[in-house]
């Protein structure tokens, strides 16, 4: 069997087949002219030929959105083999603290992070996307470190020190800086990685057709579904001799151009996993031991030694970490441990608790209704995955649902009658103090371009506010997209779902809603990255969202 003896041949494979590719894309009907100058470079307006153009404010956001996430330009296709991204030749160092000293709680950690090429060589742009994480293994800690680009193939891991004893630095390449930049390309062209389908039936004719959020309308008719509230556009070709109006359900379909590459992504990663969510070894010690805090809180917050490298981009905290399996928020907001189901009935004591989502957020309807028994739930006939589903508890007047978002959603055959779009959902709401919703839309968006999850965002964040307007009491939270760093998940790649991540903690940023971090959640857990995080991840989340609802007294 070819064990990859050549390295290069790997990776001129994914370019060179990469290249042809795109050659064989027929990208006409995404296109638009005359799109303000800062939105040129990212695909000017999203399906403009169908789709209403967002206002100027609205393409204002998208702007500033798209800039505030945007990293070096893409590289080209054809970039020499010998001057990409390789792990085994790339290290990181632990950078000596201020003056010397030793390291205490309260203190900052950093690593420096030098990248090199397949021969050696210090690469000298930016781009690679890479994770970080400080952790120890037998407390059961760990946070998420933030990873500064300073663009010259050097970054910067920060970590605060959170807790006593033994941490260790772990640094991860995930996607080499030429796999971004074909990542990116793949985003911005508007491919529609998984197309959906509908079936139109009347009588004994049925017929089926290609669904999705744009369509090329110079091939065959449309059959337009657009949503009259929010305005969120989906399109399916019209079938031959039925009308639009018999579409009798949705579903997922397979794209055969889309297999094949799925099918070299596959091979690639699978025999040449060479510089897929690597981990980079460090130069030196990977660990130090922290102190306890310092009496003198001025002396314990000497910064580590300054780089020098380009202006220092900007440092955001971490949401929070985990100690002893159990996760501590950082924003002052003290984390219950609910371990009995007991607490989390007289938690949800005479509280309606609406889910609106994927099946990220169907997972706390399952953890619930699992942990909790008291919980029973009504069979209303549902699909096993999309729901709705419903579960009460009477005694404690508790109502607990859960109903998936509208398209794009990527499931087995649903009936259109359950296509609902949680900005309609949360509108129908009366809210008030006895209401609690969870709303979590992001990986079903991975296969599109951002500005289609900016604009489902901003549907979302109007209805919020109308929400909040209404019923200031309202418990709102959100969640973030989460990792799923696995080697056979290219195309719903760590990189996207970081992109959604961002964009979304960017636009709720500032509203009264709690912010789940799932993105840091996951990371900063010891457990394998998975779209669907364990259950201890799980557990860990439930218990943030229920500290909110049910916060603690500060004298407690």
């Amino acid at each position: 069997m070819w064990d990859c003896q050549s390295k290069y041949v790997c990776i001129f494979l994914l370019l060179a087949l990469s290249g042809l590719f795109f050659l064989t894309l027929d990208l006409s009907h995404i296109h638009s002219e005359g799109s303000p100058p800062c939105l040129d470079r990212k695909l000017s307006f999203f399906c403009s030929h169908l789709v209403q153009e967002p206002s100027t404010e609205e393409a204002l956001e998208d702007c500033s959105l798209l800039e505030s996430i945007a990293g070096p330009e893409p590289l080209p296709v054809t970039t020499p083999l010998d001057q990409t991204s390789d792990p085994a030749h790339s290290l990181f160092a632990i950078l000596p603290a201020g003056g010397g000293r030793e390291r205490h709680v309260g203190d900052q950690l950093e690593a420096l992070v030098l990248m090199n090429d397949f021969q050696g060589r210090p690469k000298s742009r930016g781009g690679d996307f890479l994770l970080a994480r400080l952790h120890s293994p037998e407390l059961g800690a760990g946070v998420a470190g933030q990873v500064l680009d300073y663009l010259n193939g050097t970054y910067s891991a920060i970590f605060p020190l959170l807790w006593e004893g033994s941490v260790w630095v772990e640094v991860t390449l995930v996607h080499p800086s030429e796999a971004v930049s074909l990542l990116r390309r793949l985003q911005e062209e508007r491919l529609n990685w998984v197309p959906s389908k509908s079936l139109f039936r009347s009588g004994l004719l049925s017929e089926t057709t290609e669904c999705n959020l744009c369509l090329p309308n110079n091939q065959q008719p449309l059959c337009d579904y657009t949503d009259p509230r929010t305005g969120e556009p989906w399109f399916c070709y019209k079938p031959k001799q039925l009308a639009c109006d018999t579409r009798i359900n949705h579903f997922k379909a397979v794209f055969f151009l889309l297999f094949l590459l799925l099918l070299f992504f596959l091979f690639f990663i699978f025999f040449c996993g060479i510089n897929i969510n690597v981990h980079i070894h460090a130069t030196g010690s990977d660990s130090v031991t922290v102190l306890p805090k310092e009496k003198d809180e001025e002396s314990s917050s000497v910064a580590a030694a300054p780089i020098r490298t380009p202006p220092l981009p900007s440092r955001t905290p971490p949401s929070g970490y985990y100690y002893q399996g159990s996760w501590r928020a950082l924003d002052g907001v003290v984390i219950r441990q609910l371990d009995d189901p007991a607490a989390i009935i007289q938690c949800l004591k005479g509280k309606q608790v609406y889910m609106y989502g994927d099946s990220t957020v169907r997972q706390y309807y399952d953890y619930l209704t699992s942990f909790v028994p008291e919980l029973k739930k009504f069979n209303i006939r549902s699909h096993v995955r999309a729901g709705p589903f419903m579960s009460v508890n009477i005694p404690n007047n508790i109502l607990l649902k859960y109903r998936c978002h509208g398209p794009p959603i990527f499931w087995p055959p649903l009936s259109v009658s359950q296509l609902h779009y949680v900005a309609n959902e949360l509108d129908g709401l009366a809210g008030g103090s006895d209401t609690v919703v969870v709303i979590s839309v992001s990986t079903h968006f991975s296969f599109f371009p951002l500005q289609a999850y900016i604009r489902r965002l901003r549907r979302i964040r109007r209805a919020v506010v109308r929400l909040l307007n209404r019923a200031p009491g309202t418990v709102v939270v959100v969640r973030s997209a989460n990792l799923d760093q696995r080697k056979d998940n290219f195309i719903n790649s760590d990189w996207i779902l970081t992109q959604l991540d961002r964009v979304l903690k960017a636009m709720f940023r500032g509203l009264d809603v709690m912010l789940l971090d799932a993105w840091e959640m996951t990371l900063a857990h010891h457990l394998p990255h998975d779209l669907h995080p364990a259950p201890p991840i799980i557990k860990n989340m439930i218990n943030t969202i229920l500290s909110g609802v049910c916060p603690l007294s500060s004298r407690t």
